[in-house]
């Protein structure tokens, strides 16, 4: 992944003001981000039938993942922008979990979109990998899988002669770790052909299932909600990838419309690591009636109001 996060030092006033609106706009979001995950988790926490269904088992999954991936980031943004030094002891930690997650994304989104597939086409004979008590192979290959790359990043680890991994004090970046032109290229390379074959393993659920639709004259509603269902995967899987054009965009964009470097780094921080995980859960949990009227019965505003509905009746 490459780590938007990686923001230069500055010490003008400006830049200080700079520094405090962006922390001001990211940690809101956050805020909201973790009372809707917490929320998602205690309803299905709540109401086990949910975890008697594939499509439940990976959409907790991805809230997981996307949980982890926001705490890993939103961390490094924060330590980024307040300068803070420490030994990449320290640093490779939280630098490996935001990028194992960063990845984690396209693979369940993939994922998400083969279930459908499944369950559109093999309605009543449902391979047993599929089937909710095996699912969980399927979750740890894509943790293994996703685990590769920044595994190679520690192995390929090449630092300057003067730092120290246990003591020389450092700001926590991608750059830490990937010094080497080889390496750097090594994780395009790595990173084209990861996204790319799940984008063509999500374009061919959404044409299969696009046929299936117009040949089907029953159940069309629920072929319908799947195929939309593997269209949002795809627009998220575009938002994620959009993340590997900053280098293309600041060539285009920062001269003409006058934006520093550090506002580039930031706004594709924002627009292509944070908000694609803030939207997809808020997308697929309100879209799926079942789960939303679970939620409304664990809200506090609706629990106080039901409170005071039987206080009245009473």
């Amino acid at each position: 992944m490459q780590n938007l996060t990686d923001l230069p030092e500055n010490t003008t006033s400006s830049t200080n003001l700079s520094v405090i609106m962006k922390v001001c706009v990211v940690i809101p979001f956050f805020i909201v981000f973790l009372f809707f995950i917490l929320l998602t988790l205690c309803t299905f926490a709540s109401h086990r039938q949910f975890f008697d269904s594939s499509r439940y088992i990976l959409f907790t999954y991805m809230l997981i993942n996307d949980s982890l991936q926001l705490l890993s980031s939103v961390s490094l943004f924060l330590l980024v922008m307040g300068s803070v030094q420490f030994a990449i002891v320290f640093c490779a930690p939280l630098l490996f979990v935001s990028t194992a997650t960063f990845l984690n994304t396209p693979l369940i989104l993939c994922t998400m979109s083969l279930e459908r597939y499944v369950a559109i086409f093999y309605p009543l004979h449902r391979p047993a990998i599929w089937k909710p008590e095996w699912i969980w192979i399927i979750i740890l290959s894509l943790w293994i899988i996703s685990c590769i790359l920044p595994t190679v990043d520690f192995v390929l680890m090449r630092l300057k002669p003067n730092v120290d991994i246990l003591s020389t004090p450092v700001l926590c970046k991608t750059v830490v770790l990937n010094a080497s032109p080889i390496q750097a290229l090594f994780k395009v390379s790595l990173n084209g052909i990861f996204f790319a074959v799940v984008a063509v393993v999500i374009l061919f659920t959404y044409i299969r299932i696009l046929l299936e639709t117009r040949r089907m004259r029953q159940d069309r509603v629920s072929v319908r909600k799947a195929l939309h269902t593997v269209l949002l995967h795809g627009f998220q899987l575009l938002l994620s990838m959009m993340a590997f054009s900053q280098p293309v965009a600041e060539l285009f964009f920062v001269q003409g419309v006058y934006l520093s470097q550090a506002d580039m780094y930031f706004i594709y921080f924002f627009c292509f690591i944070l908000l694609p995980r803030f939207l997809s859960p808020l997308i697929y949990g309100f879209r799926d009636e079942s789960l939303r009227s679970y939620m409304k019965k664990v809200t506090p505003c609706y629990c106080a109001r039901t409170d005071r509905h039987k206080e009245i009746t009473k």
